[in-house]
């Protein structure tokens, strides 16, 4: 508590300006850290105020006490006491609620939440400890009432609701802290590994000085059908850009040839291509679905009887499938695919991306990527989030590329799972610098582009952070 509440006070110290500091601490341990914080705040020389509902955690009570002892005041948290001073502050810090709070927000809360997020919408910033008062730490949704932050610090590793969903928009910039513990204790609360950028470089492929084409990955892309065609040019181009040295799109469309690196291989009908095509040399690694069509089952099949490190996207994503795949399999979905897997609504996939993750990898095997903003890796190991992104990414193609860096990424000789983790990463990376580039309105092919400046800031990163737990 003690390391928390300095953590707090650090941050707030950088946004204050030299305003006055209300401290809002609850009952909880959450409080705890508040007192902690506006103790650290005092000694620092800077104005702060302290309203308290009753406290009932141990630490919290002796924190109190020791708030007093250097000659800090305490005033009853209630709607009169706030509204007299929120004026004049230039900082609130939320210590109400933390990770131990299930919604509904009772209203007596929800009324002082409401108080002030309006004052921050009118003046002010809020700094929240470890998660936005009123929201639940493992739930993407918003409750009725939870407070707005413009920054929260969060301690030893970042919960599931200042990642995903609507909840993640009321935190504001997310800072972790760590704390004296001993690692054990935080690897047994994480729920998912959150790679930094120099633990995926780890995990890149380095290309020798020797290195050629048929060194570099000969992977297929199958898939395209009358309407969906640019659907494997994309992915075609995404493997391209992600370091294969020979892509062939494989397809019963005119797929274009978007970029004259592509090979692309027309056939009249899957049956008698699949009969030629299992006799002849194959690839390293494949892709298949984008743009498929009705087929995509049964072409599927067959490829995944080739045991082959594999990439199953978009209309290959069926549920008669599962069962069929090996270790070697990234399956893609995103949440409309993975709400058809297992047979759900889309929003309970955006509610818990996390759980949905290990469901669909318990349904399917192999690795899953659950696309999103992050996207969430699952496989035998356990779960990884992948860092970074950029809103302009929502639109269409986007996962087309991603199925082609993945795939580049297993015909380099990667494994599944590092595949998966480190292709989700570029991708995202990519994604920022394109968004940096162009602004809002990205297309796939603009981070198609940026995939090898991506590699190299990968490559280029700093030292590991912190797990990602509760």
């Amino acid at each position: 508590m003690e390391d928390a509440g300095r953590a707090v006070a650090d941050a707030v110290s950088g946004s204050a300006g030299g305003g006055r500091i209300l401290l809002l601490a609850g009952g909880g341990a959450n409080g705890g850290d508040a007192f902690v914080a506006a103790r650290h705040l005092m000694v620092r020389g800077m104005e702060a105020a302290v309203l308290a509902r009753p406290s009932t955690h141990p630490l919290t009570v002796l924190n109190r006490r020791r708030w007093r002892a250097v000659g800090g005041a305490v005033a009853a948290l209630g709607p009169a006491t706030l509204c007299r001073e929120l004026r004049g502050a230039a900082v609130v810090v939320d210590g109400l609620l933390g990770t131990g709070f299930t919604p509904p927000l009772r209203p007596a809360l929800a009324e002082l939440t409401g108080m002030v997020n309006a004052w921050r919408h009118a003046a002010g910033q809020v700094v929240s400890i470890d998660v936005p008062s009123g929201v639940h730490a493992t739930d993407a949704h918003v409750p009725d009432g939870a407070m707005q932050a413009d920054a929260t610090v969060t301690f030893m590793g970042i919960k599931p609701a200042l990642l995903f969903g609507p909840a993640a928009a009321l935190a504001g910039e997310v800072t972790v802290a760590p704390l004296s513990v001993v690692p054990a204790w935080i690897e047994q609360e994480a729920l998912a590994v959150w790679p930094t950028d120099a633990q995926v470089a780890a995990l890149l492929p380095r290309r020798h000085a020797d290195a050629h084409k048929g060194t570099a990955g000969r992977v297929w892309i199958v898939g395209g059908h009358p309407g969906t065609t640019g659907a494997p040019a994309l992915a075609g181009v995404g493997a391209l850009r992600a370091g294969a040295g020979l892509v062939t799109v494989h397809s019963t469309a005119d797929v274009p040839l978007i970029t004259a690196e592509l090979m692309v291989r027309r056939h009249a009908a899957w049956t008698p291509a699949l009969t030629r095509l299992r006799d002849a040399p194959r690839p390293d690694a494949v892709a298949v679905g984008m743009g498929l069509g009705p087929e995509a089952v049964a072409v599927t099949r067959e490829l995944l009887s080739w045991e082959i490190p594999a990439v199953v996207d978009a209309d290959a994503l069926q549920p008669d499938l599962a069962g069929a795949g090996h270790d070697r399999v990234i399956w893609t979905p995103h949440p409309g695919e993975a709400a058809r897997l297992l047979g759900c609504a889309t929003t309970e996939i955006t509610a818990d991306p996390l759980g949905i993750a290990r469901a669909l990898h318990d349904r399917l095997g192999g690795v899953v990527v659950l696309k999103g903003g992050p996207s969430v890796v699952a496989h035998a190991g356990g779960l990884s989030v992948a860092r970074g992104g950029h809103p302009g990414m929502a639109s269409a193609g986007m996962g087309d590329t991603l199925s082609g860096v993945l795939v580049a990424l297993l015909g380099q000789g990667m494994t599944a799972p590092d595949a998966a983790v480190a292709g989700v990463r570029l991708h995202a990376r990519a994604g920022e610098r394109a968004g940096a580039a162009h602004g809002y309105g990205l297309i796939a092919s603009d981070v198609a582009q940026e995939l090898g400046g991506a590699w190299m800031d990968v490559i280029r990163s700093g030292p590991a952070g912190p797990w990602y737990g509760r």
